[in-house]
């Protein structure tokens, strides 16, 4: 019997990605599925508990993103001080009293609590280690509220933290934490791989753009 001949997929060439492209990232800031059926009836009382907090609307609000707004704002915005204050130039401001972070021994007394089977000494979490419904509430805040443009199983001690917020129930300023993350944008400079702005928060942006 002849050999069967084996059939080579064709070789797709490699392009160098657009300014554009490498400033923004698909899968960032989206839209989360909070109505699970099926298979994942699992996940019924953490999509509950997330359509009735605080972060609803910021994690499923849809909106149209105009790509040219979006690189206006981030190729024309600035932090500059005011009265000893940070602000965002032009579009957006922040409260410099309103408490952003979590202090990292709650954190990690949370986490305990939590029975993370991880690291929580470590200054990044893999969600992994955490029990079905805190990993889905930690996969909801990469996927929509997260400063990070690739990577969604290892997050930082600030998100980790604000996910800490959300199940204690204390007093978090999430704008706060968004503008911070974005003047940290703001200041980026270097290589293309690591000092470049990319397009955090498109969603976010055009829903203050629109108002």
């Amino acid at each position: 019997m002849a050999p069967k001949e084996r059939k080579c997929k064709p070789t797709t060439k490699k392009t160098n990605k657009t300014e554009e492209e490498i400033m923004s990232e698909p899968r960032h800031n989206m839209v989360a599925y909070l109505y699970p059926e099926g298979k994942l009836d699992a996940y019924k009382e953490i999509t509950q508990w997330l359509r009735e907090s605080r972060i609803n609307k910021a994690i499923t609000f849809s909106t149209p993103v105009y790509k040219s707004l979006i690189k206006e704002f981030w190729n024309s915005a600035n932090v500059i001080e005011v009265d000893g204050k940070e602000l965002i130039q032009g579009q957006l401001t922040n409260d410099a009293n309103a408490l952003d972070s979590i202090p990292i021994m709650c954190t990690r007394g949370c986490l305990l609590r939590m029975k993370c089977t991880g690291d929580i000494f470590a200054r990044q979490i893999n969600k992994g280690k955490l029990p079905l419904q805190y990993k889905f509430l930690l996969h909801v805040l990469i996927q929509c509220i997260s400063k990070s443009r690739a990577g969604y199983d290892m997050v930082g001690n600030d998100l980790v933290g604000l996910m800490v917020a959300l199940v204690l129930n204390k007093p978090f300023n999430i704008s706060k934490f968004i503008f911070s993350n974005m003047k940290e944008n703001l200041r980026r400079t270097g290589s293309r791989t690591s000092g470049n702005k990319f397009w955090m928060y498109p969603r976010f942006l055009q829903m203050i753009m629109n108002v």
